[in-house]
């Protein structure tokens, strides 16, 4: 059964950078959707990027746009976020997801929260501190 484990995480200051992985084990990656989201306690799950199964549509919400990057390995059976010019507000938990539906294949993705994936990691935390 397919799993994903969720790192990278940690406490860096404003302006820095993190790269979280998400890496696959008990089954395949590489037809899946994959879906960043995050989470604040107390306050809604946040989808902010996709890659899509082909690796052909990346998808990022205004809030990460042009800060950061999401990629996958299909070798390694790994997806990453690279988060770069990190603010406050980028303060939360993140987690990937993965579908073998198409769900990245345009902005309907922020739409769909995480239980519309097959399979979501346990979760990295970031934070974001002076």
């Amino acid at each position: 059964q397919l799993q994903l484990a969720d790192s990278g995480g940690g406490l860096v200051r404003p302006g820095m950078s993190l790269r979280l992985s998400c890496a696959a084990s008990g089954g395949t990656l590489n037809y899946h959707a994959i879906g960043w989201f995050r989470q604040v306690s107390g306050k809604e799950r946040e989808p902010i990027s996709c890659i899509s199964g082909s690796g052909g549509t990346t998808l990022y919400a205004d809030s990460v746009k042009d800060r950061f990057t999401i990629s996958r390995d299909y070798a390694k059976e790994t997806a990453y976020l690279q988060m770069n010019s990190l603010k406050p507000d980028d303060t939360a938990v993140y987690f990937c997801t993965a579908s073998i539906l198409p769900l990245c294949l345009n902005r309907d993705f922020f739409k769909y929260g995480p239980d519309a994936y097959d399979v979501r990691g346990q979760g990295t935390q970031v934070i974001v501190s002076s």
